[in-house]
């Protein structure tokens, strides 16, 4: 196979994406699992431009990574001043790094109009700035900036601004498409043209502006280049940099080029989610390769298919990327989905069973009220397992009041009573809480933690409502959605009526069904006795 270089610069370009903000410790935390991933270079910024970059460098010492080189950024010399006197590039040498990209311009039209220096001058403070570095010991790659741009407006001078670095010693000249502009077969045609004229090793820069840059960068390396840089989830300015997420997998597993291990390409899902939750962004769900709904799948007939042949709507296997298959249930779901849920959960179900197609119909009038299984799975593996007859409901509720006071300006008070039945003896708790729902979820588990110690371990954590149909203003209905969880799992549930705290109790009395059916088995320890079916009374039944 053959080797492509795989350059990470998600710490310095990546952070210039609006809303991109790392810390030291972020980039550090980043730098260890992009090493554990097995990338060869990762940029950690540019030492000369703030005190943090620095610091970075001089911290990263002690993680002692095994497979990448901290690199460092920054520009050509200044007009007028000679390298080894130039204050950024002293910074790089201070840094202790030993590989570094420096950037310097390549399109003319740059030269003159946004340095205002002349062509020679240029290409001599490229030179200049490489023979220093190199004098140093450093393995340098120079980053030819604008270079499609200038290539295609004076191709002479773009070649003429690489093969300065060429002589001066770079080890690697690495074509960048900055504005993000240049098309596949253009990328294709100039590449090739490089490849062909130097004798060190050729890169490539792409940023996303035309929604290509993972094409562009996978378009360089057929036509020969061998070192490719980009961030983590393409995180970069404007649109983003080339996504190395869906670059490695491309070239590895499409083209046979070798960028990681066979053992560290698994990674790419986890090392997604992590650089996602550092950098504080929400990871997208359709994001290829690595996202929740790259591999999952909603029309029954796909379903049906990919039960039998997984390639028949999947390009790559996604436990080769540490993602996993998914299938959704909604009101376009047939049998299969059903039956493939079925079996993630054990259930003895097939297409025999009377019970499917009558679950499949509750579905559908479901979702047509407004339930939306695909993100309220413990509602659907409640609905499916009492469909079967095997659920257990633990309790009924009788019925719940909300007393809502206004105490003389201050902060709402919210109180709330739930009268339960469990096993035959009825319970009346009360309990107040940050709000209606918050009140509810708290009287109902302080009225059922005495038959149900385990149920203390679980808490609510995130609560979302979506208004359905907002013509109809107030008297519209809200579909609630429900996160809960204890100190191992998530699971979320749902509910829809035309009143908000309704739907909300629908989805709460759902997650303390879940998890106590997922518990039974410690529940009959801790009691002593099994928990019998029982019939759901009053506004729950739903």
């Amino acid at each position: 196979m053959k080797q492509v270089f795989m350059y990470d610069t998600t710490l310095r370009d990546g952070t210039q994406g609006e809303g991109v903000s790392l810390s030291v410790q972020d980039k550090l935390k980043i730098a260890k699992k992009l090493d554990e991933l097995g990338v060869h270079y990762i940029e950690g910024g540019w030492p000369g431009s703030n005190p943090k970059d620095m610091n970075f460098f001089e911290l990263v010492k002690d993680l002692h990574l095994k497979n990448a080189k901290v690199t460092a950024f920054g520009s050509t010399r200044r007009i007028g001043v000679k390298a080894s006197e130039d204050t950024n590039l002293q910074r790089i040498l201070e840094s202790g790094v030993k590989a570094v990209a420096i950037f310097g311009k390549s399109w003319d039209f740059q030269v003159t109009h946004a340095l205002q220096t002349t062509l020679e001058e240029n290409l001599q403070m490229i030179f200049d700035s490489v023979e220093f570095l190199k004098e140093n010991d450093l393995e340098v790659i120079f980053d030819a900036e604008h270079f499609f741009d200038g290539y295609k407006a004076n191709q002479e001078y773009a070649m003429a601004a690489i093969k300065k670095a060429e002589e001066a010693g770079a080890d690697c000249v690495t074509l960048c498409d900055t504005n993000g502009g240049t098309l596949p077969h253009e990328i294709t045609e100039i590449v090739s043209h490089v490849v062909s004229e130097v004798n060190i090793q050729v890169g490539i820069h792409c940023h996303n502006d035309g929604e290509v840059a993972v094409a562009n960068s996978i378009a360089a390396v057929q036509a020969g280049a061998r070192h490719v840089q980009g961030t983590m989830n393409g995180y970069g300015e404007r649109c983003g940099n080339a996504n190395l997420i869906s670059v490695i997998p491309n070239l590895q597993l499409k083209l046979g080029f070798s960028c990681v291990e066979a053992e560290q390409i698994q990674q790419l899902t986890n090392v997604s989610k992590f650089v996602h939750e550092i950098a504080n962004q929400v990871p997208p769900s359709n994001q290829p390769f690595v996202g929740k709904s790259a591999f999952a799948h909603k029309g029954g007939m796909h379903v049906s298919a990919v039960l039998k042949h997984p390639e028949t709507y999947e390009h790559v296997d996604p436990s080769l990327l540490g993602n996993q298959r998914r299938v959704l249930v909604s009101e376009l779901s047939g049998q299969s989905n059903v039956l493939f849920k079925a079996q993630e959960w054990d259930l003895d179900l097939n297409k025999n069973n009377p019970a499917t197609k009558q679950i499949i119909e509750e579905i559908k009038e479901k979702e047509h009220q407004g339930y939306q299984y695909e993100a309220a799975e413990a509602s659907f593996e409640l609905l499916v397992k009492k469909g079967l007859g095997n659920s257990k409901d633990f309790f009924d509720v009788g019925h719940f009041k909300l007393f809502i006071e206004n105490k003389g300006g201050e902060a709402f008070a919210t109180e709330a009573v739930v009268k339960l039945c469990v096993n035959g003896e009825e319970v009346l708790t009360a309990a107040e809480g940050n709000g209606p729902v918050n009140a509810l979820d708290h009287a109902l588990r302080k009225g059922l933690q005495q038959f149900f110690p385990i149920i203390q371990k679980m808490h609510l954590s995130d609560y979302k409502v979506r208004v359905l149909d907002e013509t109809d203003a107030t008297a519209s209905k809200v579909r609630v959605l429900i996160e809960s969880s204890d100190s191992h799992e998530k699971w979320s549930t749902i509910g829809v009526s035309g009143n908000i705290i309704e739907a909300s109790w629908y989805a709460l009395i759902d997650s303390v069904r879940y998890y106590l059916n997922k518990h039974q088995s410690d529940i009959e320890i801790l009691t002593g006795r099994q928990p019998q079916l029982s019939k759901t009374i009053g506004v729950q039944n739903h």
